[in-house]
C-alpha cells in the first residue's frame, strides 16, 4: 500500500476562532485534524505529523529544515512522498525552497487554503486529498516539489500567489499548471523534465532583502541596505531589467551580491537589449546578476540558499543562469 507522510506547519487552512469573534482566527488544528476522516477513505497508508502552528508570514528556514528533515526521514522509511501543509502566503517561498534543496525523487506536494473552516465552503480538505493523490502518483516522482491547490498541479519554479483572497490564487504564469486533477485522478500534461542539481539545505540565512524599483528612485534605499549589513540583495526592478541611474550608480558599487529580476509578475529580465545607464546590459557590465525567468521572491531563495552555502559570485552568477534560464 502507498504510503504519504505529511507534515502540518499551521496557516489559514489550520486556523480556528480565538476566544472571542474579535480575536480572528488563529492555527489551532492538528495534522490529525486537518486529514479528519479522508485517511480511512483513501486507498493509502498515512502518517502525520503537527511540526509547526505557524502564520506562514511568520515562517522561517529553521523551521523548513525541520520538516525537511522529517520527510527525508519518513521517505528513507518507506514513505512514497511527503505531503506539506502550510498557509499561502508564503507558499510558493516555501515550495521553491524544496525544489531546490530536496535530495529525494519522491515527490513533496506543498498545499494549503485560502478559506478558514469555520468559513463556508472551506476549500482545506479538497486540497489536502489532491495533495495527497499528487503525492501518491508514481508519475509525480522525480518532478522536484509540486504545488498542489484549486486541483491544479503546479511547478515550485513557475507558481504564484496572484490574489489575496481567491480560492484560484494561485498561477504559473506564462508557463501554465504541469496538470490537474479530475475525478481525484491526476492528469500531467508534460513529461518529467531532468532535475537540476540539489543544493544543500539551510537552517539559518543572513540577510538578503528585497527590494522594488519605482519612480523616481535614488537608489538611496538600497544604499541604507547595503550599508546596513546586507549579505546579497534582490532588485525587483522595472520592464526586464531596469533601474535608475542613481541606483544603477549604487549597485555598480555594491561589494555584494546584487540580483536584479523583473517586478512584472511574468517575463524574464532581458541581457543585451537597451543600453542606457541602468538598462539591463549596463548592470550586467557593473556585475550584476540578472535573475531570468525567475520571480524576485524566488530568486531571494535561491540567493539566500547560495549565499548559507558559501558560493562565490562566479558560482552565484553560474547557478542563476542554470536556474532562471526557460531551457534549463
Amino acid at each position: 500500500m502507498t504510503r504519504i507522510a505529511v507534515a502540518a506547519l499551521g496557516g489559514t487552512i489550520s486556523m480556528a476562532p480565538g476566544r472571542s469573534i474579535e480575536d480572528g482566527v488563529v492555527p489551532r488544528l492538528s495534522a490529525e485534524d486537518l486529514l479528519g476522516e479522508l485517511g480511512s477513505r483513501l486507498p493509502m497508508e498515512i502518517t502525520a505529523a503537527t511540526l509547526a502552528g505557524l502564520s506562514s508570514s511568520s515562517m522561517d528556514y529553521a523551521t523548513l529544515a525541520r520538516t525537511r528533515q522529517w520527510g527525508i526521514e519518513q521517505i528513507e522509511a518507506g514513505a512514497d512522498g511527503l505531503v506539506v501543509v502550510q498557509g499561502t502566503d508564503t507558499l510558493e517561498e516555501t515550495a521553491y525552497l524544496f525544489d531546490l534543496t530536496w535530495p529525494s525523487d519522491a515527490p513533496v506536494v506543498i498545499t494549503g487554503a485560502m478559506r478558514n473552516p469555520s468559513l463556508p465552503s472551506p476549500d482545506g480538505q479538497a486540497n489536502i486529498l489532491a495533495a495527497l493523490a499528487v503525492a501518491a502518483d508514481p508519475r509525480s516522482r522525480g518532478r522536484g516539489a509540486l504545488v498542489a491547490f484549486n486541483d491544479d498541479v503546479h511547478a515550485a519554479r513557475w507558481v504564484r500567489k496572484t490574489h489575496s483572497s481567491h480560492v484560484e490564487t494561485f498561477s504559473s504564469r506564462p508557463a501554465g499548471p504541469l496538470g490537474m486533477l479530475a475525478e481525484g485522478a491526476v492528469h500531467y500534461f508534460h513529461p518529467s523534465p531532468p532535475r537540476l542539481p540539489v543544493l544543500p539545505g539551510a537552517e539559518t540565512v543572513d540577510l538578503v532583502p528585497l527590494l522594488e524599483s519605482g519612480l523616481e528612485d535614488s537608489g538611496e534605499l538600497l544604499s541604507l541596505v547595503l550599508k546596513g549589513g546586507a549579505r546579497g540583495v534582490v532588485v525587483a526592478a522595472n520592464g526586464v531589467g531596469h533601474v535608475s541611474t542613481g541606483t544603477a550608480e549604487v549597485i555598480a558599487a555594491a561589494e555584494v551580491p546584487v540580483v536584479v529580476a523583473s517586478r512584472t509578475g511574468a517575463g524574464p529580465t532581458f541581457r543585451g537589449t537597451y543600453g542606457f545607464p541602468g538598462s539591463e546590459s549596463s548592470l550586467i557590465r557593473m556585475g550584476a546578476t540578472m535573475a531570468g525567468w525567475l520571480c524576485p521572491r524566488k530568486s531571494r531563495i535561491l540567493l539566500q540558499v547560495l549565499l548559507a552555502a558559501g558560493v562565490g559570485r562566479e558560482e552565484i552568477e553560474r547557478q542563476f543562469r542554470l536556474r532562471g534560464d526557460l531551457d534549463s
